[in-house]
């Protein structure tokens, strides 16, 4: 119900139409807006993260495609088949111990046909490979004279190994005799991991089968990289420590692992080996955060302003409407069809179609005053011709009085005492045709107002006193609004009308069949606004009854014996000439109202 109350007005459904709109479409920009930058992030960082992969898959493959290359010629090297003839390891290790440290490779390894380790290099890192070196599926194919790369579970990496037969060829029509093998790698470690990591700017974990040897990240995350390890692909959602990650997992060989025996702890034999790229999906949005908070700050100024505009333009739209609404309500209650809305000379930031209206309005309340005093002028005509008929019955008896009056005067012997009294009866009924006389000259000559300042206060306690002519009759209860300015009008003639108010008021009062008490008969006067005022006339009579009070200013029109019924109509043309109302509320044996409306110029 409070919902409905609120959008009953014009300016409520206005204001929240415009500011529903502007936090719609600012509230639809900032999504937009976030929703395109942070695909473009995303974007951005698979792009980078696939960027990595290929970057380190490319690496390794660069380091393995030397070591085959580098081995062959070092395979092919005389002095070194020699060596390996003569299971000579100190001349073996002699001519390979300088190539070791020009590849850079962490495990420089010679066997003989046998799979027996004869060089070793660098010294001390035989613990790397926990399997027996004759059983490494390498070394096993290198023996019977195949190249094979391979990897090696170690503790805290993956070694990749290439391994080429050394072999000697005794006569074209014979099969190469194996010397031995001749093995080259380098460990997928932490160091490995850290150096793609400065290369990639991106994390990188290695791993065999369920188990991650080695990475970038603390080892309290390896566990939650273990899941990575079965999948291939970009994972959108890994959390570690609380950091929203994105990871991609490479496999490095999965058809060679299942030749390579790996120890129990790191997977058991046939365990594949795989590298896990990752990059911080937090750290590479950070800057989005800033970047919200700004929008966010921004769309609260926005909704703001343009909530403040839609406010305005909604009054610009409903204040002339406003004064529109409440003169067409203020001619509601008082029945006056000829108030006028003001219109600015200068428009300004009023609404022209308001304007229009506003100016339309009061070109259409000037047709109706028109027209009410074209009517009033018709209608005092058409007496004109009921006059004849009031005019001829009213004469007639007068002057029949008169003419017996005369009569008696005719008589012979007639007495002063006879004398005095048709005397008497003739001036009575001459001052009877004088006031029927001059009532209907009131009433239909066009009446010709003299307009002056003048206090209605003061003019409402003159008409109370002049209306008790013998001074007898009840005073009226003065209820005067002190606020009452002085208005522009005809205060002779309102005097006039004032008086038969209260003249028939009286009347009213004693036909009531009791004496009138002080509070029975009243004059109000209220300041309605700055531009009328009204006058209230009230007692406690008979009152009028509902068959005879939509009559009652109706030229003739009288329930007095001795009444000419001019006396309301004449006053209802009075107080219409001046622009003003006058209406009666009456309920029979309850008393009457009548109400006058006046502008204050």
């Amino acid at each position: 119900m409070d919902l409905l109350r609120l959008f009953s007005s014009l300016t409520n459904r206005i204001f929240v139409a415009s500011a529903l709109l502007a936090v719609i479409s600012i509230a639809l920009g900032i999504y937009n807006v976030n929703v395109a930058v942070t695909k473009q992030a995303e974007d951005e960082l698979n792009r980078g993260l696939s960027e990595a992969r290929t970057l380190i898959e490319e690496n390794r493959q660069f380091r393995v495609d030397n070591f085959v290359r580098d081995a062959r010629l070092i395979a092919d090297l005389p002095k070194l088949k020699a060596a390996l003839g003569e299971g000579d390891s100190a001349t073996a290790r002699g001519v390979v111990e300088g190539y070791q440290g020009e590849l850079s490779a962490d495990l420089f390894m010679v066997t003989d046909r046998h799979g027996k380790v004869l060089v070793w290099l660098p010294e001390g890192t035989e613990r790397r490979v926990t399997a027996p070196v004759e059983r490494l599926s390498g070394v096993i194919r290198a023996v019977s004279g195949k190249e094979t790369n391979s990897f090696v579970a170690h503790p805290g990496g993956i070694l990749q190994m290439v391994s080429v037969p050394i072999w000697i060829m005794p006569s074209a029509a014979d099969a190469p005799e194996i010397l031995g093998t001749l093995n080259i790698g380098f460990s997928l470690n932490w160091h490995a991991a850290d150096r793609f990591r400065s290369l990639t700017n991106s994390d990188v974990a290695f791993g065999v089968g369920n188990q991650i040897v080695a990475a970038t990240l603390p080892p309290d995350a390896w566990s939650s990289l273990v899941p990575l390890l079965a999948r291939e692909g970009v994972s959108k959602q890994v959390l570690l420590d609380g950091a929203d990650y994105i990871a991609t997992t490479l496999s490095l060989a999965s058809e060679v692992e299942t030749d390579v025996p790996q120890p129990a702890s790191l997977g058991g034999s046939g365990a594949g080996a795989k590298a896990i790229i990752l990059r911080s999906r937090s750290e590479r949005l950070a800057f989005l955060r800033p970047l919200h908070k700004s929008m966010l700050v921004l769309a609260g100024f926005a909704v703001l302003a343009a909530t403040v505009l839609s406010y305005g333009i909604a009054r610009t739209v409903t204040r002339p409407l406003g004064v529109i609404t409440a003169t067409m309500r203020e001619m509601t209650a008082t029945g006056d069809l000829t108030r006028r809305i003001p219109v600015p000379a200068e428009p300004h930031w009023e609404d022209e179609d308001a304007r229009l209206l506003a100016s339309t309005f009061n070109t259409m309340t000037d047709s109706i005053a028109r027209f009410q005093r074209e009517a009033a002028q018709r209608e005092r005509l058409s007496a004109l011709g009921r006059l004849s008929t009031v005019v001829a019955h009213e004469i007639r008896n007068p002057l029949m009085i008169i003419k017996a009056a005369l009569r008696g005067l005719r008589k012979d012997g007639i007495g002063p005492t006879e004398v005095r009294t048709a005397v008497a009866d003739i001036d009575e009924e001459i001052v009877r045709l004088n006031r029927l006389v001059s009532e209907v000259l009131d009433f239909a000559q066009p009446i010709r107002f003299d307009l002056t300042a003048t206090d209605i206060n003061a003019l409402c306690a003159d008409a109370d006193r002049a209306s008790r002519a013998d001074g007898n009759a009840v005073s009226a209860k003065m209820n005067l609004d002190s606020r009452l300015p002085e208005i522009i009008t005809d205060g002779e003639r309102m005097r006039l009308v004032l008086i038969n108010l209260l003249t028939n008021a009286r009347h009213a009062l004693a036909a009531r069949g009791r004496t009138a008490g002080p509070g029975d008969l009243s004059i109000t006067t209220t300041r309605l606004t700055d531009t009328r005022i009204a006058i209230e006339v009230s007692d406690r009579g008979t009152g009028i009854s509902p068959e005879h009070l939509p009559r009652i200013f109706d030229p003739y029109f009288t329930t007095r014996r001795t009444g000419t019924g001019l006396g309301l109509a004449i006053s209802r043309n009075i107080v219409e000439g001046l622009r003003g109302t006058i209406t009666i509320s009456s309920r029979t044996g309850e008393g009457t109202t009548v109400r006058v409306e006046l502008p204050t110029s």
